[in-house]
C-alpha cells in the first residue's frame, strides 16, 4: 500500500506539470497568432531596414517574439533551427522551405544590418546577458547584477565572445571555434591580438572569470552537448562531472536524435527539454561519428568513476541527485565486482554483459572491505531519498 501511495503522490506533480504544458502551447499558439499579425512574413529584409516603430509591439517573455523575428530572416533563407520552438514555429508557415545547405554566406548586408538591430535590441531587454550580448556591453561595465547562473559552456562562450567580436580564433579549441563561425556577425581575423580590447572589455573578461571560479562550474554541463555535435570532447573538460552528469550527457547525444527512453528517470528528464523531440520512427535515431565517440569517451570515464567505489571514498557530489534505477544498479556494482550472483534477472543480466563481471558462488557480504561499505551506505542513502524510486531494491 505504501508503495501505491508513493507512486500515486509522485504522479500527482506529473499531472500538473501535463496540464501546465498544455496551457502553455495554448498560450504560445496565441502568441504566434499575435506575431504573425505584424505581417513580418511580407517585409523583404534583404532590401529594406527595419526600423523601431516596426518592431515596436515585439514582446520578449515565455514566447519571445525577438527570437521569431530572428527566425524569420533566417527561414526566409531554408535555415534549420535547433531551437524547437523557432522549429516549430517555421514549420508551421507557408511560406517556409527547410535547406539543409543553408550557411551565414547566403545572407546579404541588409539581412545582416536587421539581424544586428534586432539582436541588439533584444540585448538591450536582458535582465540579465545572455551568448550573443556581449557586444553591447562593449563599453559598460558588468556587474553582479547584471548575472545569472550560467553553465561551464555559457560562461566559456560569454568570456570567448567579447574577444571573438574582435576577429579572435580558438584553435585549441574545436567547439568554441565552431559556435563562433556558426554566428551570422562573426569574422576570424588570424592577426587578432588582445590589445585591441579596451580597458572596460578587460575587466569585464575579468569579472567573467571570477564568475566562472566561483562556487562549481566544471567545463561542460548538462544541455552544453549541442557544441559537441561536430566536435570532439577530450578528457580535461570531465573533471568534476558527477556519474549522474555523465550518464545524462551521454544519452544527450542520442536525445537531441529524438531517442526514446524506457529509464523513468532519463525520459522525464528529457520530455520537459525544450528541444527535445521523440523521433516516430526510432529506427532513424543515430549518431555520427563524432558523437559515437564522444559517447565512448563519457562511458570509459564514468567506468573509471565507477571502479574507484572498490578504492576511494566518494564525496558528497559524486552522485548528483542521481535517479533511484541508476542508484540500484550502482549500489549493486559494488557487490557484482566481487562476482555476486543475483536473484533479479535484470540486474543478472545487466552485469553478465560487462566485461569485467565473473560470477562468484562462494561470494559473502564479507568480501566487501571498508571503503566499499561506507560507500554502499552513502549510495543507500541517496537512492532512499531519489524521487523516481518505482522499484523495490536488492542487495
Amino acid at each position: 500500500m505504501k508503495k501505491k501511495i508513493f507512486i500515486l503522490l509522485l504522479f500527482v506533480p506529473l499531472l500538473a506539470a501535463v496540464v501546465a504544458a498544455q496551457d502553455d502551447i495554448a498560450y504560445r499558439n496565441q502568441r504566434w497568432k499575435e506575431f504573425n499579425k505584424n505581417n513580418f512574413d511580407k517585409f523583404d529584409f534583404a532590401k529594406a531596414r527595419l526600423t523601431k516603430a516596426r518592431i515596436a509591439n515585439l514582446k520578449e517573455d515565455a514566447v519571445d517574439d525577438f527570437a521569431l523575428l530572428r527566425g524569420v530572416i533566417f527561414g526566409k533563407r531554408g535555415r534549420i533551427f535547433k531551437e524547437r520552438s523557432i522549429q516549430e514555429y517555421l514549420g508551421k508557415q507557408t511560406w517556409y522551405k527547410a535547406n539543409k545547405n543553408f550557411t551565414n554566406a547566403v545572407l546579404s548586408r541588409m539581412e545582416r544590418t536587421n539581424l544586428d538591430f534586432i539582436r541588439l535590441t533584444e540585448a538591450d531587454k536582458h535582465p540579465t546577458i545572455e551568448p550573443g550580448d556581449m557586444r553591447v556591453w562593449q563599453n559598460k561595465l558588468i556587474t553582479d547584477e547584471n548575472l545569472r547562473e550560467y553553465t561551464g559552456a555559457e560562461l566559456t562562450i560569454l568570456i570567448a565572445e567579447i574577444e571573438a567580436i574582435h576577429g579572435k580564433t580558438f584553435p585549441t579549441e574545436e567547439w568554441l571555434q565552431k559556435y563562433f563561425d556558426d554566428r551570422y556577425w562573426y569574422k576570424a581575423d588570424p592577426a587578432y591580438s588582445g590589445t585591441v580590447l579596451t580597458a572596460t572589455e578587460r575587466k569585464n573578461i575579468e569579472k567573467l572569470i571570477g564568475e566562472k571560479d566561483k562556487g562549481r562550474h566544471t567545463a561542460i554541463s548538462i544541455g552544453d552537448m549541442e557544441n559537441f555535435q561536430n566536435a570532439l570532447l577530450t578528457e580535461d573538460k570531465l573533471a568534476g562531472l558527477s556519474i549522474l552528469e555523465l550518464r545524462i550527457l551521454r544519452e544527450e547525444f542520442w536525445a537531441r536524435h529524438g531517442k526514446k527512453f524506457d529509464a523513468p528517470g532519463i525520459r522525464q528528464y528529457f520530455e520537459w527539454q525544450d528541444w527535445y523531440k521523440p523521433a516516430k520512427n526510432q529506427a532513424t535515431v543515430k549518431l555520427n561519428k563524432i558523437e559515437q565517440q564522444n559517447v565512448d569517451l563519457l562511458a570509459a570515464y564514468e567506468a573509471k568513476m565507477r571502479e574507484k567505489l572498490s578504492t576511494d571514498l566518494m564525496s558528497d557530489d559524486a552522485l548528483g541527485d542521481m535517479f533511484a534505477e541508476d542508484l540500484r544498479v550502482l549500489r549493486n556494482e559494488i557487490y557484482a565486482r566481487h562476482g555476486r550472483i543475483f536473484k533479479d534477472a535484470a540486474l543478472q543480466k545487466y552485469f553478465t554483459a560487462q566485461a569485467w563481471y565473473k560470477p562468484n558462488p562462494d561470494f559473502k557480504d564479507e568480501m566487501l572491505n571498508d571503503v566499499e561499505s561506507q560507500n554502499l551506505v552513502k549510495i543507500r542513502a541517496a537512492e532512499e531519498s531519489a524521487t523516481s524510486k518505482f522499484a523495490e531494491v536488492e542487495g
